[in-house]
């Protein structure tokens, strides 16, 4: 490994935990729920099984290439490493972020997609859905995920959490934190007694995502 490989797997790795500490600060997870990834060439650094982030060290680094073989490390990745290679070799993801946030969650128990109750949809390339479940850790969850995220950056998976992606940690941490917003905000409005949410309609948030082309947002894996 060369000098410049090194520092640039240390940097991402750095990110990776700092990342993993925030949705659990953020109380986007609890314990060791969710997982956090990164990709540096064809190497994924991915938070170990197991592991409560507080206690991730430098030297506790994990990688694997992108057949999922480990090459890094000797702790067990993330039991969710199919589903976090399944974003790697269909999008042009750098980092994905898995959580289990309360708010998504619980919509993803209600709702096939996210009702459009703001623009923040497009900033996820338009209406959000809803995986249908499968057990973590499967290919099949895996392959669930794929079809939810089809021309999106970001996904509820049924009954489990929220998936989301980005050229960045900080990109993919924003989609998570704006999703799980999003849920919330729906249903804190369709809890109000009699009344039913105005939602945006798909010309809306069109053109709201053609607002967003300006801004070079990712327009979703391929």
């Amino acid at each position: 490994m060369s000098g410049e490989w090194r520092d640039s797997i240390e940097r991402a790795w750095d990110a990776v935990v700092a990342t993993a500490r925030r949705t659990a600060s953020e109380g986007l997870v609890v314990g060791t729920s969710g997982n956090v990834s990164a990709r540096v060439g064809e190497t994924v650094l991915a938070t170990p099984s197991g592991v409560p982030y507080e206690r991730l060290r430098p030297e506790d680094l994990t990688g694997v290439d992108m057949e999922g073989n480990q090459v890094l490390g000797t702790m067990a990745p993330t039991s969710e490493l199919p589903l976090h290679l399944a974003v790697y070799r269909n999008t042009d993801a750098a980092a994905v972020v898995h959580t289990h946030a309360v708010h998504a969650t619980a919509v993803s128990t209600l709702v096939a997609e996210v009702p459009s109750v703001h623009y923040a949809a497009a900033m996820l390339g338009g209406p959000v859905r809803v995986a249908a479940y499968a057990r973590y850790g499967t290919d099949e969850l895996a392959e669930n995920m794929l079809t939810a995220l089809r021309d999106r950056t970001g996904c509820l998976l049924g009954n489990h959490g929220t998936v989301t992606y980005g050229a960045s940690l900080d990109e993919a941490y924003d989609r998570t934190a704006q999703l799980e917003w999003l849920c919330r905000l729906w249903l804190t409005a369709s809890s109000v007694p009699g009344r039913t949410p105005a939602l945006l309609t798909p010309e809306q948030l069109s053109d709201v995502g053609e607002a967003l082309k300006g801004y070079g947002q990712p327009r979703g894996n391929r």
